[in-house]
């Protein structure tokens, strides 16, 4: 028999750095699960990503059982890393940031988020990745 699922979660946790602390803390007590049997897994998996903000996609089941799996550095903050800025347009329409990126760029971040993304094709990843650009006030060269 399947076991029935209590909640889909989605938390962004620094690698190698979870802890009983919230986000994680609270956002595991609410269901029962015991964070350790999370945090210690994670953090040995996310040492060689120290510090970067990862995606987290957790499962958790009526037995008080989960599943989890690190999806990676979110789109925004490598288009903010390659472009060494901090932050994206309030107002991406009328005011764009002052920094372009390259279609090099744009590859080299479509290559890192392929693993994630739901093609394994980078022109359609290319492509996503624009899209995030340009809903950040970023151009395309």
């Amino acid at each position: 028999m399947a076991k029935t699922v209590k909640a889909n979660l989605k938390l962004r946790i620094r690698g190698g750095q979870a802890s009983a602390a919230p986000p994680v803390g609270s956002t595991l007590g609410q269901y029962g699960v015991n964070m350790m049997e999370f945090i210690g897994p994670f953090n040995e998996q996310t040492k060689d990503l120290m510090g970067k903000n990862l995606t987290v996609h957790l499962t958790v089941y009526d037995d008080r059982s989960m599943i989890w799996r690190v999806v990676g550095e979110a789109t925004d903050d490598l288009i903010k890393a390659a472009l060494k800025v901090d932050k994206g347009s309030g107002r991406p329409n009328s005011e764009k940031v002052s920094k372009k990126l390259s279609d090099a760029q744009l590859t080299e971040i479509a290559e890192a988020k392929a693993s994630d993304m739901n093609t394994p094709d980078i022109a359609a990843v290319k492509k996503m990745v624009a899209g995030t650009a340009r809903s950040m006030g970023v151009e395309i060269e």
